[in-house]
């Protein structure tokens, strides 16, 4: 294992005081320019890194912000993390990127990290939403804001999407086209957006005057394109088979894609297909996705911000906010009835 020199050392070899080494480093003004130059010199050749961890529990204030998502494969969460960069960038601060993989247990071993490495603050889109976890780790002090979920305000900031409102966009559109019926593939109906999107595919058939037998429902074990195939699998296996399908996110609807392609089913003549999030390979799909579009870079700026201003200077001034941006259908042709 390397040798990590210290600031002992170099002040040894330097043949000053540990204080001089260390206000070299953070004071260089007030240290006489040849002792400076000497010691400056003696840290470039025994190649002294000073310890910002450290630096940074004696000033009691880190200088990273740790980010904690469903899905580092999702590009949807890749954009978000754009975004909540180039804020802490702007601010001089580093970002910690984790995923929990859609776990519980993988949640609560990342929260726990983030409470011992003492981060400013945490953005977070939550795994568990039993609360467990979150209730640990408020016990730290810690600010934290929620990306993608919504947080009474009264507990802490969030920032989302109306998926209520998505769901009723993307399948309302459907209904535009002259389908009778809808499926809907869902990722794991214990995440809230899973639930909220559904919420918002009935409100759009019971606006249409359709029966709530209309949404025909398909539960997928994850949101990632695998999934999608599965569940492609699955509605081709329906009987009668609907003739349009609203996916909770593009990455599945992207793998419904590839299982109909398999099969010979043409998109959109003999199905139709909407995603949800539009992202980059919505458009660059063998057929053009058309997508629900959420503010992914926006929505980790905005939570970004939120999470700085609780953790700023003027942190006393700071009130919750409940931000909830809305979403936008983007339509491309794999949903045009023109086709058809």
């Amino acid at each position: 294992m390397a040798h990590t020199v210290g600031i002992k050392e170099v002040a040894r070899a330097a043949g000053v005081s540990v204080g001089t080494v260390s206000n070299v480093i953070n004071r260089p003004h007030m240290v006489a320019e040849e002792t400076r130059e000497r010691v400056q010199s003696t840290i470039a050749r025994l190649g002294y890194v000073r310890s910002e961890s450290a630096r940074q529990l004696r000033a009691g204030q880190s200088r990273i912000i740790a980010l904690l998502v469903l899905d580092m494969g999702n590009p949807f969460f890749v954009d978000v993390a754009t975004g909540a960069e180039r804020v802490a960038r702007a601010d001089k601060l580093g970002v910690m990127l984790c995923n929990s993989a859609e776990s519980s247990a993988e949640e609560a071993d990342y929260l726990s990290l983030f409470a011992e490495q003492r981060v400013r603050g945490v953005l977070l889109t939550p795994a568990d939403m039993s609360g467990r976890n979150l209730t640990e780790f408020r016990r730290h002090g810690i600010p934290f804001v929620f990306v993608d979920r919504v947080l009474p305000s009264a507990e802490g900031c969030s920032v989302s999407v109306d998926d209520v409102r998505g769901g009723t966009l993307a399948v309302r559109h459907l209904l535009d086209q002259g389908h009778p019926e809808v499926a809907y593939v869902s990722g794991p109906m214990s995440l809230k957006q899973c639930r909220d999107r559904e919420e918002g595919a009935r409100a759009a058939l019971a606006d249409a005057g359709l029966p709530a037998g209309a949404l025909r429902h398909i539960e997928a074990d994850r949101l990632d394109v695998a999934s999608g195939r599965d569940a492609g699998a699955r509605l081709l296996g329906l009987a009668p088979r609907p003739t349009a399908v609203f996916c909770a996110n593009d990455l599945l609807a992207l793998g419904v894609l590839q299982a109909l392609f398999a099969a010979g089913v043409r998109v959109p003549e003999e199905m139709a297909i909407v995603g949800y999030d539009d992202i980059e390979f919505a458009a660059a799909a063998a057929v053009p996705l058309t997508s629900v579009r959420q503010p992914a870079v926006r929505m980790g700026q905005q939570a970004a911000e939120l999470l700085l201003e609780e953790t700023g200077e003027d942190a006393a001034r700071h009130r919750h906010q409940r931000i909830v941006f809305e979403p936008e259908l983007i339509v491309r042709e794999s949903s045009l009835a023109a086709r058809r």
